[in-house]
């Protein structure tokens, strides 16, 4: 739905295409969303089998009922810190379009409705990283919440080892 979105187009018609629920989570001290609908379960994070020579990012995979999933830690793929494990650290399963995929973060805030006037459009960066996966950012009590493409970030061409690595395993 973002990519139907021009450059000309004003935030309330933005924030009208995006306007939903969103789960709040933290990873070190900024606050990401996602939209609700993704989100299959919250969970704890507990022990996983490794993958050989998988990036340091994924991991591993869980056996959930029978599904394979693949565990990325979003601290470490956005470098924010050193990931450090312990019985707070929860894991987001996502009910992804054609995966199923888990997410450690540091932790679960809230779930928010973010009408059509609270999403701005995000910066543009000429830098060299990847920011596709940002739809917009809103402030709720006064803390910036950067709204993610879950779908576009956990496609992207890097995160598509993921699909290697499930197959890898099963």
């Amino acid at each position: 739905m973002a990519e139907q979105i021009t450059e000309n187009q004003d935030h309330s018609e933005y924030g009208r295409l995006l306007g939903q629920e969103y789960l709040t989570f933290s990873l070190g001290k900024e606050y990401y969303a996602v939209d609700i609908l993704k989100v299959q379960e919250i969970r704890g994070y507990g022990a996983v089998t490794k993958i050989a020579n998988a990036p340091s990012f994924i991991k591993g995979v869980i056996n959930l009922r029978g599904v394979i999933v693949p565990i990325i830690d979003l601290r470490i793929k956005f470098n924010l810190g050193k990931a450090h494990y312990d019985e707070f650290t929860i894991v987001i399963v996502l009910n992804l379009t054609d995966r199923v995929v888990g997410m450690v973060v540091d932790g679960v805030s809230d779930v928010v409705s973010l009408a059509g006037d609270d999403i701005k459009n995000p910066p543009d960066f000429s830098a060299n990283f990847d920011s596709e996966y940002i739809l917009g950012l809103a402030t709720v009590d006064e803390q910036m919440l950067i709204i993610t493409d879950i779908e576009k970030l956990m496609s992207s061409e890097e995160m598509a080892l993921v699909d290697k690595t499930k197959a890898i395993a099963e």
